[in-house]
This record gives structure tokens, sequence and C-alpha cells, in this order.
């Protein structure tokens, strides 16, 4: 394997950003110091002066949609788009088709990653209503699968689980993590009949009226109480309402923590008033909401009630959003679909572009995103040897460039979807290069993807 000496870059690691040089050889961080020479071994040597070394993202909530929904994304294009964007490590959802809600089922996905993925990759054991006992032999491989995924709210196929005598088996058996994602089917119920009966044609800006806060709220909420009558390690997906932090704190260091929380990007990004400029392409589950729930987002954020980052990188077909391309390029709406999209959003790709011009911005620091999208997720998951920048640990390191702008548009989407809902933004900063296990897999442009990414393992 290549060896690389990385000469003066700002390393941002662990709260602090210092210049060192940094070498990595057998795909681990070998050294960092302050000034490195490495005789006469063949080193190809990388200029980091104005740059910053940052770990690799760790994205605990993607959709790459493979098997069974390829048309939309596969593994590779979504882990290549990952690693473009910095994104070192992905962490899968269990809805493919068929659901990954068997260990046969889960072995299968890791073996196309085996074969396909440019990223670390895990897979979540799925749940259903009927397969507690299936979902609970993941217990025997607690140190190789980051963990059970149970939607406590709508969802496609058989994975929505809303009988409470098998979220009360999961959440008293697992001594894995348990993801969740929390949203009260009959109260979107609920919301969706009245809505209907007004008659009038529903749109997008209807998705937060339907899927409101207090659908949210009372299923974290149940969600929070199943884990303190059982101890369980409850960690809730993308909240996305200022009423759901009352049930997080920061009174604890995360690694203490028995419940934790995690923010998407579109949450922290978009509010309901874009529903008017970009329809469906911002419909997601669950939704974006007004503009005080974003705000309140922000500030848990920063002080730590909420513990990390991520993107729930969720790609569906401009069709499917009830969207076409026209061909100058544009997107435009299909008629009689105002409502009808998908709701999912990809994001994989820009989710550290796009916090790094929040920091542009001085609304959150450097040393910050860094925690959040990559040492945090390493400790909530007990992530083995990545995160960090530390001697020993995965060279999975990411240079970025806080000065080189760079605009989203068709032509540089990797997804396999061909879309974005942020397309026309320009972002402050780039990344340059992306180090996958020593590997470098992105550099200036030029790909190199004669290997893969590895499984990740687990602290448990």
């Amino acid at each position: 394997m290549q060896i690389y000496l990385i000469k003066q870059i700002q390393v941002v690691n662990e709260g602090t950003t210092t210049v060192a040089d940094v070498l990595l050889k057998d795909g681990r961080i070998e050294k960092i110091a302050p000034q490195i020479s490495v005789g006469e071994e063949k080193v190809t040597i990388i200029n980091g002066e104005g740059k910053y070394l940052l770990p690799g993202a760790i994205d605990d909530q993607v959709h790459f949609r493979e098997p069974g929904l390829t048309h939309k994304a596969n593994i590779y294009t979504e882990s290549k788009a990952a690693v473009a964007g910095g994104v070192t490590s992905f962490m899968e959802m269990p809805n493919t088709a068929p659901p990954a809600y068997t260990l046969e089922l889960l072995e299968q996905k890791y073996s196309i990653a085996q074969q396909t993925s440019l990223a670390n990759y895990s897979f979540f054991m799925g749940t259903s209503n009927e397969n507690a006992q299936d979902a609970l032999a993941a217990n025997e491989h607690k140190n190789d699968i980051c963990g059970i995924k149970i939607f406590m709210g709508s969802s496609t196929g058989n994975l929505l689980v809303d009988n409470p005598l098998t979220l009360e088996k999961v959440f008293g058996e697992s001594e894995l993590l348990i993801a969740t994602h929390c949203e009260d089917e009959r109260i979107i119920k609920e919301n969706l009949a009245r809505l209907q009966a007004e008659g009038r044609p529903l749109t997008a800006k209807d998705h937060p009226i339907i899927r409101n806060e207090e659908a949210c709220f009372e299923s974290s909420f149940y969600a929070v109480q199943l884990a303190k009558k059982y101890n369980t390690r409850l960690h809730i997906l993308h909240i996305s309402t200022a009423k759901e932090l009352q049930l997080f704190s920061n009174m604890l260091p995360l690694t203490e923590k028995r419940i934790t929380a995690e923010v998407c990007v579109h949450h922290l990004h978009f509010t309901a008033d874009d529903y008017d400029r970009l329809g469906n392409r911002i419909k997601c589950n669950p939704a974006i909401k007004a503009a005080h729930n974003k705000a309140a987002l922000w500030e848990a954020l920063l002080d730590d009630r909420l513990d990390v980052i991520a993107t729930d990188h969720a790609p569906h077909t401009l069709e499917e959003k009830g969207f076409e391309r026209l061909g100058d390029g544009s997107i435009v709406p299909i008629p009689g679909k105002e409502f009808s999209g998908h709701a999912g959003l990809p994001l994989v790709q820009h989710s550290l572009p796009l916090m790094l011009s929040y920091c542009q911005q001085g609304k959150i620091s450097i040393e910050k995103v860094v925690q959040k999208m990559s040492h945090a997720v390493a400790d909530c998951f007990q992530v083995e040897n990545r995160g960090y920048i530390r001697e020993g640990y995965f060279a999975d390191l990411v240079i970025v460039d806080m000065d080189r702008p760079f605009t989203i548009a068709a032509d540089n989407i990797l997804f396999k979807c061909g879309w974005s809902p942020l397309e026309g933004t320009t972002l402050p900063a780039s990344v340059t290069h992306t180090f996958v296990n020593g590997h470098l897999v992105y550099g200036n442009g030029v790909w190199d993807e004669s290997q893969q990414g590895q499984r990740l393992r687990f602290k448990r």
C-alpha cells in the first residue's frame, strides 16, 4: 500500500486545530508530529499548507437502496458520492427489497458492500411486528453490526413496528444499540384524514401538518419511556422538532449516555418556508417543519443535547418525487403530483461541505463539525479505531480547502438519481482528498477505485 506524508496541514481533532505533519502507512495513521522526515522510503508527499485535515465523516443513517431498489441507487454509486463529500464510513438502513430483517438477508448486503463499496460500511438489522426473535439474533454479532433499526412510525413494506409486545421484547432483550424512527402512526392518519376532509388538493406544504410536532413527540416520548424501563441503549434518529428536545440532556458525556439523538443536515438547513420553492424535493419523513424548530435544533446541537449530525440520505428518482428535468437542465413539477411525491432526499455528497459553509458563516466551529460528524458518531456506536486522527487508527481522512467554492449542479452530482435539493447552491469549501483505510480514493478529482472499504467493527 502507498505511503503518504501530508505536510504542514491544519489538523482538526478533539477540539483543537494544530499545524502538523501526518504519515499514513499500511492503512493506518503511523505518526503525527510537528515535522516528519521519512528517509529513504518511497513516499507520496502532499502539501497541506493552508488546508485542513479532518477525520472522515461517519454517516449513521443512509438508504443506499440495494438490493431491490437499484433504479434509485446502489451501494457503489452512493458510496462514491459519499467519498467525494468526505464521508468515509456509513451505516445503512434495512428498508431495501426484501427488507433486511434476518441475519441471512443482512449478510447479503454485507457481501455486496464488500465487493462494491468505496467507503467503510455497516448495516442495521431490521424489525417488523413478527420478527422480534430474528432481530434479537443480532445479539450474537454485536461487534459486527451497528444496531437494530425500529420504524416506530410509517414506513415502507412490513417494517412498521406498532405492536407493543414486539417493542417491549426488543427493547427488553437487545444488547445492541436500538435506532428509532419516531412518528406516531395514529396521529399521522388522523391529521391526513382531517385535511382530506377539507376537499382541497394537498401539496408538499401539507406534509409537516400531517406529520406534525405532536406525531414526532409522542413517538419519541414512548421510545424514551421504553428505553428507561429496560435501560436500553437508544438512539433516536432525525430529531426535527423543538418539542422533542426536552427528552434529551447534556448533563452527561456522550460516552455515558444511554439515550442519544441525531439531527440531520436538512432539518438544520431548510424550513417549511422552502416548500414554496422546492415542493416535494424537500419532502421527507419526519417532515421539515416551521422555522422555530430549526432554530431550536441549532441551539441543541451546539449545547450537546443533540449528539450527532447525519443525512438520512434517501434517493428517489425525479419522477418518483413528482418532477422532470427539461432539456435546459431545469427541474419542473409534474402536474397532479404536488403531494404524492416519495419522501426522502439525497444529501450524502454534500453534508460535510454544507456544514462547513456554516463554519464560514460563524454559526458553528470546524472543531464542532468534526465532533458531531466524526468523533461523536464513533463514540455513540463504539466504532473501533475510527472517527479520530490518532496514531494507530485507520487512516480515514479528508483534506478540505476552505477557500475553494463550488456550485452543486447536475453535472457534478454523483448520486444515481442525478439530482439534489441543493442544486444551484454555491458552497465555500471543497473536499480535495479522501483517504479510506489509508488508500487515496479521491484526490483533486481523480479516482482510484482499486480498493473497497472495510466492514466496521464495534467495541461492545
